[in-house]
């Protein structure tokens, strides 16, 4: 940038002069940067007011699932030996359970000490030679064999960590304390249908003949086995099963004895799960409501970076406060979003072709505000709708959730057209974080303010050369004059 200095001939301060009259010429550009940095400012408000509504809108698959209205509790009079998880599709009821023996894995250990053998040093020194096999057993009882190649230098560790690695439903442990080896399934239950053991090895090999372990030391690899409601015999091989769509978790033998579960509806937990989503509905209700009743304030314009250099953070922070107030007030994109939103929970759904008690929110305890600066949030009846949910909550699922486009589609899904609808309207205004400036309403605006902030700031160089020369022009006049005054003045004195 060349360094420019007026003002040698006439004493003006030439540079003072064209930087006023720049500022001056600059009031456009200032103005059409504070449009586009409202643009951002709203832009990223209605993005804000998006995540909003994604909160909302992931909620919506929960909301649609049985297990959201149909909980359940099991009590068991015998917890320390059943337990149960109760699934929507649990009949309520009690249900006898007398478990017999439990799943168990199936362990070998060595026989006595392996002092003879040093964990650390190579086996082939110590005169073990490989292969290392043996078999277990598929989920269709079918062999399964694993075998292993001694490599230079492997130690016992290394063949343990080498067992423990494979897909082969064995770990081993070398145990130091009593230097024994362990070698057991990593599941419960017996899978060797036509024999005894569930790991099976030639103990005469040169490596289980070493760590000093045998056939007949090994124990467990067997099924639960339990009887349900006095009639239903059956085995398990793992230590839970599923009947009726409930899940029972045996943890011990109940003696002979039966335990008797009840199943019931779980209210409680499904007013939570409904609770949970409303107070979701009511938030994003407050901040789309909430920006359509801020006041905007006219007389707060952005500020310029000039303006921001004679204030202080504070000033700044309130200036910004009012100018960002009222930036979504009247934007159709959200009052017709909270329109259709607030017109899904007051419409009626047909559930009596589907068995359904319910038609409407109010007959389950759930209404919307009578204060109308609240939006339309929703209140809910906490006793109402717990007893809606206890005596029947397959027709309060079909109230709030059913996939039809007809006069019987559920409420919640009737909420979701209107939030995603309104959620596209919104990424038409002002695009997603991944947009270009061309995809979006706000955007194209914003492209254009770029272009003629570009175009103007070329001018204003040119207005600016334009005063320099101007203002040299008149330096060049003065200097002249001042040259002939002095030659008029010199030959006078003569």
């Amino acid at each position: 940038m060349s360094m420019r200095i007026g003002g040698l001939a006439s004493g003006i301060d030439t540079d003072s002069i064209i930087k006023d009259l720049m500022n001056a010429e600059r009031i456009p550009l200032d103005k059409m940067s504070q449009d586009k940095t409202k643009l951002e400012w709203q832009r990223d408000a209605f993005r804000d007011i998006n995540k909003k509504l994604l909160e909302l809108d992931n909620m919506f698959l929960d909301m649609k699932m049985s297990s959201t209205y149909n909980s359940k509790t099991v009590s068991s009079t015998m917890e320390s030996a059943v337990t149960a998880q109760g699934s929507a599709s649990s009949s309520n009821g009690t249900y006898n359970i007398n478990v017999e023996s439990l799943a168990t894995s199936a362990i070998n250990v060595s026989s006595s000490e392996i002092d003879g053998l040093d964990p650390d040093t190579s086996l082939s020194e110590q005169g073990i030679t490989g292969p290392i096999k043996f078999t277990t057993y598929d989920d269709k009882g079918d062999p399964q064999d694993f075998s292993y190649d001694l490599q230079p230098g492997d130690t016992l560790k290394d063949v343990i960590s080498a067992i423990n690695t494979a897909d082969n439903n064995v770990r081993m442990t070398y145990d130091e304390n009593t230097k024994k080896v362990l070698m057991e399934t990593t599941r419960t239950g017996k899978y060797n249908t036509e024999g005894t053991n569930e790991i099976e090895f030639d103990e005469a090999s040169g490596f289980f003949a070493a760590i000093k372990m045998t056939q007949v030391n090994e124990n467990g690899g067997t099924n639960a086995k339990f009887t349900y409601n006095n009639n239903y015999t059956v085995e398990s091989k793992d230590n839970n099963y599923t009947l009726n769509g409930i899940t029972f978790q045996f943890n011990n033998t109940t003696g002979g004895q039966n335990a008797t579960l009840t199943v019931n509806n779980d209210a409680d937990a499904s007013f939570d799960k409904i609770m949970a989503f409303v107070d979701k509905y009511n938030q994003v209700v407050e901040e789309l409501n909430g920006s359509q009743q801020e006041e905007r304030y006219r007389d707060y314009p952005p500020l310029t970076d000039a303006q921001k250099a004679d204030m202080s953070e504070d000033e700044i922070k309130l200036w910004e406060e009012k100018a960002k107030s009222g930036l979504l007030k009247g934007e159709s994109a959200i009052s017709s979003g909270l329109f259709d939103m607030r017109q899904s929970w007051y419409s009626t759904v047909d559930t009596s072709s589907s068995g359904g008690a319910f038609s409407s929110l109010t007959e389950i305890g759930i209404t919307t505000s009578s204060d109308y600066l609240d939006g339309g949030k929703l209140i809910v009846s906490e006793e109402k709708l717990k007893a809606a949910l206890q005596d029947d909550p397959e027709s309060v699922q079909k109230l709030f959730s059913n996939s039809s486009t007809g006069t019987d589609r559920g409420l919640v899904n009737k909420l979701e057209d209107a939030v995603e609808s309104t959620m596209n309207r919104i990424n038409q205004r002002a695009g997603k974080g991944t947009d270009t400036l061309e995809n979006y309403t706000l955007g194209k605006r914003m492209k254009d303010l770029d272009s003629r902030i570009d175009a103007f700031e070329d001018r204003l160089v040119q207005i600016e050369d334009r005063y320099w020369r101007q203002f040299g022009a008149m330096e060049e006049a003065i200097s002249m004059m001042n040259q002939q005054s002095s030659m008029l003045m010199s030959n006078f004195a003569q």
